[in-house]
């Protein structure tokens, strides 16, 4: 009995510096994480890399990164925010002098035979220099707006001249995903990727691109302050934003990077080049049917069709050998842990934990939508990778240490600072 009870209290103790760590989220990660590394090995079962067994490393060093982070008080992390801050572009700063270009992105250092990708890491840095920036005031203002898009400029800047554009688009989503969560105008949101929208509409539609200026000019003057000054500066920004798409559509893109961009609405257009990919990749799911061809019995897969299918593809993988129940199986994984994400972001203790769930949440949920919606010609293949299932040191990590600071605010939500 003595020694029944003795353990019985060690098993508490040990566990005590994680009593409220999210268990289930937690699980999931490594569930998927596990389940990243099957897929990869199928990928690779006859050309003989082991790129499985480095993801599952990885996945092991993350989950033991992410123990220690949920243990550490979340709130420290304030103190830190602009060194933080500092560092990740000083590290971006490093990438354009001294980095290693890879698939047409010079977004890699490399230090010896150990290679890393900063712009990964800085997604973290922009999402800690954020919430600390919006914990106090929140963002519903238009100088907050402002100075929250300040912050982030400098880090995306530099990320355009790696250039890598997928990354680039995560920022911009991890941005506007905390910029609703701290109660900006939605109306201001809208009106910030305007521009984007113009940019796309003017050369496409030009109807649709003059029915988007009246729209946004409505927004404008429900929502800003100043209604015949805002309206004003929209309609011009707009007019600039599609004139300049035009002319770097025409005049600066290269033909690959346009194809790239626009090859994923009729990919039949050049099937042995820039639409090779996304044909191959919807040829492999569409293969996989309701059940799936089975593990390592894809043609498709096994046979090496599909590009990268370790990496932007494992998607396509999944979906020949596991069929649509697996997708689904997978889908509904993701759905699971971005609920756990938004509780975790409403229970939290503070705004600075609860921006910090939300930053994770938009970071992760885009990366979801890009990638899926790449493999089945959704989207334009942009080279962000599926989290905790795409083979990647760097984003495996990054996205381990999210989840770290998520189980901090979750395992510190009802303790008080001492």
């Amino acid at each position: 009995m003595l020694q029944k009870s003795f353990g019985r209290v060690n098993w508490k103790s040990l566990l005590q510096p994680w009593q409220e760590v999210d268990w289930l989220l937690f699980l999931l990660v490594i569930g998927l994480t596990s389940f990243g590394g099957i897929a990869i090995r199928s990928t690779e079962l006859h050309n003989g890399d082991a790129d499985w067994w480095q993801h599952w490393v990885g996945g092991g060093i993350g989950a033991m990164i992410a123990l220690a982070i949920a243990r550490w008080r979340y709130e420290n992390l304030m103190q830190w925010r602009w060194i933080i801050y500092i560092l990740t572009n000083l590290l971006l700063l490093a990438v354009v002098l001294i980095g290693t270009t890879v698939n047409g992105a010079q977004s890699w250092i490399y230090i010896g035979d150990f290679n890393f990708q900063p712009s990964e890491f800085a997604k973290i840095g922009v999402i800690i220099t954020l919430a600390a920036t919006m914990q106090e005031q929140g963002a519903s203002t238009i100088p907050m707006v402002l100075k929250i898009l300040s912050i982030t400029a400098v880090p995306w800047m530099l990320i355009m001249l790696q250039p890598d554009l997928g990354t680039s688009l995560v920022f911009g989503a991890i941005t506007l995903g905390m910029l609703y969560w701290g109660n900006a105008n939605p109306g201001w949101l809208i009106l910030l990727i305007s521009p984007i929208v113009s940019a796309i509409l003017f050369g496409v539609f030009l109807p649709g691109w003059l029915a988007w200026v009246v729209l946004m000019l409505i927004i404008a003057w429900r929502t800003l302050p100043w209604a015949w000054s805002g309206s004003f500066s929209v309609a011009v920004v707009n007019l600039v934003a599609g004139g300049l798409g035009k002319f770097v559509w025409d005049y600066v893109l290269k033909e690959y990077q346009r194809d790239r961009l626009s090859l994923f609405l009729t990919p039949d257009k050049d099937p042995l080049g820039g639409g090779y990919h996304l044909i191959q990749s919807r040829i492999a799911i569409g293969a996989g049917q309701l059940f799936g061809r089975g593990l390592n019995q894809g043609t498709q897969t096994q046979l090496n069709f599909i590009p990268e299918q370790h990496t932007d593809f494992i998607f396509s993988a999944i979906g020949e050998e596991l069929g649509f129940i697996g997708c689904v199986a997978v889908l509904v994984i993701f759905w699971i842990i971005c609920l756990r994400l938004v509780i975790i972001a409403q229970n939290a203790k503070d705004n600075f934990g609860s921006l910090l769930a939300i930053g994770v949440l938009s970071m992760i949920v885009f990366q979801l939508l890009i990638n899926i919606g790449m493999t089945i010609g959704l989207a334009p293949v942009t080279g962000i990778p599926l989290p905790w299932l795409s083979y990647g040191r760097s984003s495996l990590l990054t996205n381990f240490v999210a989840l770290g600071i998520v189980e901090s605010v979750n395992n510190h939500r009802h303790r008080l600072k001492f």
